[in-house]
């Protein structure tokens, strides 16, 4: 297992952090890069998204947690600073969903997906570095999604929101999402980012939001008969229930346990357990014998997205990882060092550096979508990577 902490090391540091703070600093606008296509050609008067300096700035933080080196809190730093005084709405709260290249509005909704991520960056900012301004930036945000957002009525949070905080008629986070008012994704990165302000923050509020975040997975996102997670809902939690996504399958799995784990509550982890091998199981049949994973299966015309995603290797090791280390499978373990081979074979830019979007089903990279962007980000991959460096495997 050290020899393996050896090689992550060295795949984060020299491929992963060191493609950002070579490649995609902006030192002429502040901040980041928006973009570099997907033959690494940086495309510098890109629009900068909300999630991609979100989680360039959790990225750069947890290095410096783990790793102690002064470059990556001043790329934390950087990226903390820029999201201060270019996204965060100081009028009306929240943060802008993307700017122009100079850092300008460019879209002002309030998306509660790129809001929680913020959450997630800054209270890591702050868990790294005891920052008080990080922490009352990622408190103050919390209290936005908590007074705008959550439906006291039937539960759960609202998808998006105007930048005053109204209704809005297209919630979609991207173009290929269902235009649901209740997502999945939102709500797991919600959980995922509270979970993250829970470690700097011990307040019994937040306790309590977490607690009823982990009953809505349990009692309205996890199909009750397949184990899949459902994607897209109305306001009452009724859904389509007709696509499965792996990825997110096997990531819940490890992020659900997470929170349960941090609320150290015995029942809940408990019922969180049985959860988390519902879905990990789930996930299995996304699972290609080389251990990796495709995409998605749509149940109602049966097709199947064959590409083997980035982010969703990433999640395939650190869920089986998580499998491993909590609940002593060993052939979870034997997937995940599958995927990580997989990774290292195909996925991996030796020439630029970074990951590529996706390989096909032949391991041939995709150089349509993204090596950097608005939704291509050093997050799912670094923290693969700080997942595997931090766990007693």
């Amino acid at each position: 297992m050290k020899q393996l902490k050896e090689v992550i090391t060295t795949l984060l540091e020299d491929n992963i952090l060191h493609y950002w703070l070579t490649q995609m600093v902006d030192n002429k606008h502040g901040g980041f890069y928006g973009r570099r296509d997907g033959n690494n050609l940086l495309i510098p008067e890109s629009d900068k998204g909300a999630i991609l300096n979100a989680r360039i700035l959790w990225t750069f933080s947890a290095a410096y947690r783990i790793l102690k080196k002064e470059k990556y809190l001043d790329a934390a730093t950087r990226a903390k600073q820029y999201i201060i005084h270019h996204f965060v709405d100081h009028e009306y709260g929240g943060v802008y969903w993307s700017l122009d290249f100079k850092g300008r509005p460019v879209d002002e909704k309030k998306q509660i997906y790129a809001i929680a991520f913020v959450i997630y960056g800054m209270s890591e900012y702050a868990r790294a570095t005891g920052d008080t301004t990080a922490k009352e930036m990622a408190v103050r945000l919390y209290h936005d999604i908590e007074t705008y957002a959550f439906d006291k009525v039937h539960n759960g949070y609202v998808e998006a929101l105007s930048r005053t905080w109204q209704p809005m008629g297209d919630m979609r986070l991207s173009e290929k999402d269902e235009n649901g008012s209740r997502t999945m994704n939102t709500h797991l990165h919600i959980i995922e980012a509270y979970t993250g302000l829970l470690r700097i923050w011990k307040s019994e509020e937040l306790k309590e939001h977490v607690r009823n975040l982990l009953y809505i997975f349990a009692h309205h996102i996890v199909n009750p008969k397949t184990g899949h997670l459902d994607l897209f809902f109305d306001d009452q939690w009724n859904g389509q229930r007709n696509i499965k996504s792996y990825g997110h399958d096997i990531e819940a799995s490890w992020l659900l346990h997470e929170s349960a784990l941090q609320l150290n509550e015995q029942a809940m982890l408990e019922e969180t357990n049985i959860l988390v091998q519902r879905l990990a199981k789930a996930a299995i049949e996304g699972l290609n014998a080389d251990g990796s994973m495709i995409y998605e299966r749509w149940e109602t015309t049966g097709k199947v997205d064959l590409q083997r995603q980035w982010w969703v290797q990433c999640e395939n090791v650190v869920g089986h990882l998580n499998l491993y280390q909590h609940f002593n499978n060993e052939a979870a373990a034997q997937i995940a060092q599958r995927c990580l081979d997989y990774i290292t074979t195909y996925l991996i830019d030796r020439e630029h550096g970074e990951w590529y979007w996706s390989v096909d089903e032949k391991g041939h990279p995709n150089r349509t979508d993204d090596k950097a962007g608005f939704w291509k980000c050093p997050y799912h991959n670094s923290r693969m990577c700080f997942e595997i460096l931090e766990r007693e495997l």
